[in-house]
């Protein structure tokens, strides 16, 4: 889902404690988030992704944030992308929280657009829009152990989150080596995320099947689906049931799945 840095599209204002238990109201195992801002000024200078981990009784070990710049971003001068996580600089990125025990955590890092592109802005900005530069992004995966209570040994399954660029042509590039880094990750494989693409281009790009269908932007009225879920992998007797909620005041609706191995 994307959380919108915890951002009320309504009134401009962040609540991250709003947003904290509308994400833990859903009920999910496994939750991607993306727009997450981690001891940033603008949402308090609290570390998101564990306020998050949090509300939703993950423990420790089972969340990862990803930073994808430092500091605030919305203007070359004040962000920078970030090459890696730093846990005590102000950043921005993707999380990935997990109830499940992770079995192993992997990270990686794509470029992002080399083109100005155009931003919406929120209410209260002054204006609608603003060409920025596109940020890197990350993709953070989870091998979770999806086995049964009380079963032996281990049932993994890997679970990516991501945002890709709001570029298409840089998005659908992103996509493909998204497919190639995952390729020897255990199946059945799950991503997630706002793939800042509608599900024609997305299927034309990344041949995975979808779980979910819907329009997931912008909130109020969506009209077309950025948000995803897709499988790789999944056993012929895996049953999915998905659907589209919204959550807390974010200007995208997030996408749930009921996965049954």
């Amino acid at each position: 889902m994307n959380a919108a840095s915890g951002r009320d599209l309504a009134t401009g204002r962040v609540d991250t404690d709003r947003l904290a238990a509308a994400v833990a109201a859903l009920g999910a195992d496994v939750v991607a988030v993306q727009e997450v801002d981690h001891l940033l000024p603008r949402s308090g200078g609290v570390d998101q992704t564990v306020v998050l981990a949090r509300a939703c009784g993950v423990v420790r070990g089972g969340a990862r944030f990803a930073a994808t710049v430092h500091g605030t971003p919305g203007s070359p001068d004040t962000f920078r992308a970030a090459a890696a996580t730093v846990p005590g600089e102000p950043s921005y990125g993707v999380a990935l929280l997990s109830r499940l025990p992770v079995l192993e955590w992997r990270e990686l890092r794509v470029a992002g657009s080399a083109a100005r592109l155009p931003l919406v802005l929120p209410p209260g900005a002054g204006r609608r829009l603003r060409l920025v530069p596109d940020e890197p992004r990350a993709v953070v995966a989870a091998v979770v152990d999806a086995r049964a209570p009380g079963a032996a040994g281990s049932r993994p399954v890997s679970v990516l989150g991501t945002h890709l660029s709001f570029s298409p042509l840089r998005a659908v590039a992103q996509l493909r080596e998204l497919r190639r880094w995952a390729a020897d990750l255990p199946r059945p494989l799950v991503l997630l995320g706002d793939l800042n693409l509608p599900p024609g281009v997305l299927g034309r790009a990344l041949p995975w099947r979808p779980l979910v269908a819907g329009a997931t932007f912008p909130s109020p009225a969506p009209r077309v689906q950025l948000d995803h879920a897709l499988a790789d992998g999944l056993p012929a007797e895996a049953g999915a049931a998905g659907r589209v909620e919204r959550v807390g005041g974010s200007d995208h609706r997030a996408v749930v799945v009921d996965l049954r191995l």
